[in-house]
């Protein structure tokens, strides 16, 4: 398992734009997926992105598409979500996971879990 750690989660109105990071602390990112969900309260953990650390294929959830792209930087152990156009239903805590093998939409199959940062959107 890796030891994530997000930040850059805050307070935006609609239409404005936040960076998310997500830092691997213990270990490099090699051979890993890195996603990005999100929580809303009272709902599911929903898939918002993913990218691998070899290759840098992404893939991401349709409510996102368009609107947010994710990233990685190498010397820096680090992957970031850049949320652009944020909407009101964007807002929960949002949380970085690691997986090894192939991509994957399903929370359920990831590892290593950040502690979650909270981005909230006012309309």
């Amino acid at each position: 398992q890796v030891r994530l750690v997000e930040s850059g989660g805050g307070l935006v109105q609609a239409g404005g734009s936040l960076r998310l990071s997500c830092t691997g602390s213990d270990r490099t990112f090699s051979n890993y997926y890195i996603g990005w969900f999100r929580q809303a309260p009272g709902k599911e953990r929903e898939f918002v992105a993913v990218i691998s650390w070899i290759g840098g294929s992404t893939y991401y959830g349709d409510a996102v598409k368009g609107r947010f792209t994710v990233s990685r930087e190498n010397a820096k152990n680090t992957v970031y979500l850049q949320m652009n156009v944020l909407k009101p239903e964007d807002t929960g805590v949002y949380y970085c996971a690691a997986k090894r093998g192939a991509w994957s939409s399903q929370a359920s199959v990831y590892s290593s879990w950040g502690q979650g940062t909270q981005v909230t959107v006012s309309s």
